[in-house]
């Protein structure tokens, strides 16, 4: 299988540099934007999870959701190898979890197969672009050493199981993960995530969210998402933005740039969770 997939990119190999500031920047802004106005409206819900404790003053939830996100910078800060570990552990079960449509019921281990289905998503890029995803941990403060490729592929089909595991359907697992692995076998690394993160990961969970607004009329709920995600969306942007100009004065652009992606995520996806594990426990 390893032969195979390397035979087909010496035909298909259409990566980009990784010194391709151009691409660096519109992924930055994709990101920045597209990318995390998914999680826009985590205000709401966390008024709505303030409401079940009769707190109306929704200044808890906002310092709340800026102190974890502070922290989680310091954490990196600090430790900045066991942070992204964590990260990546976290955001593997998160894509998992949010990515799945189809989930069949009582399934025994789910969480583990949410994690591994998601896992997908970091073993990917290691698998075919191992040398410029390990240069982006590197980056982030991760040195990893050479891994052999049939233990990723060994990982990979596993992960792909899971997803048929917990999918009733077989149809969207497949897209699912043929996207996935045509995506990071197609482009590097950067560009892979931001075509997943942008237009598969967030664009799903935002329809979720649409429909929660207006499940009648698709217009009428996009506007209402839109109008409400707006506010939230623009600070995010802000932020990333100014990150990126204070850290670019000690590292070189390509550098600041996934610094900012990465711990910037970091820091939104912990307290993102955090509020939807939250949410759902006590809805329970």
């Amino acid at each position: 299988m390893t032969v195979l997939f390397s035979i087909f990119k010496k035909d298909l190999n259409i990566n980009f540099s990784f010194n391709n500031e151009f691409i660096s920047i519109v992924c930055f802004f994709l990101i920045a934007s597209i990318g995390v106005s998914h999680g826009a409206l985590d205000n709401y819900k966390g008024k709505k999870f303030l409401k079940k404790f009769n707190i109306k003053n929704s200044l808890y939830f906002y310092v709340t959701y800026i102190v974890v996100s502070i922290f989680v910078i310091l954490l990196w800060v600090i430790l900045p190898e066991i942070t992204l570990i964590l990260f990546l552990i976290i955001a593997s079960f998160h894509f998992g979890k949010e990515d799945n449509v189809f989930k069949k019921n009582k399934i025994k281990y789910l969480d583990l197969f949410l994690f591994l289905k998601g896992a997908l998503i970091i073993l990917a890029p290691l698998y075919f672009n191992f040398n410029e995803t390990a240069k982006i941990f590197e980056v982030l403060n991760l040195k990893i050493e050479n891994i052999d490729s049939n233990i990723l592929l060994t990982l990979m089909i596993i992960s792909v199981l899971s997803n048929f595991v917990i999918n009733k359907d077989f149809l969207f697992p497949f897209v699912d993960c043929f996207t996935i692995v045509i995506l990071n076998y197609t482009f590097s690394p950067l560009v892979a995530f931001t075509i997943y993160f942008c237009f598969l990961h967030s664009i799903r969970h935002s329809i979720s969210l649409i429909n929660e607004m207006d499940n009648r009329n698709l217009i009428n709920g996009t506007k209402i998402f839109l109008k409400k995600a707006l506010p939230l969306t623009i600070v995010t942007g802000l932020l990333f933005l100014i990150g990126l100009f204070i850290l670019n004065n000690y590292y070189s652009f390509n550098y600041s740039i996934l610094k900012v992606i990465f711990i910037g995520l970091a820091s939104l996806t912990f307290p993102h969770i955090l509020l939807e594990y939250l949410l759902e426990k006590n809805e329970k």
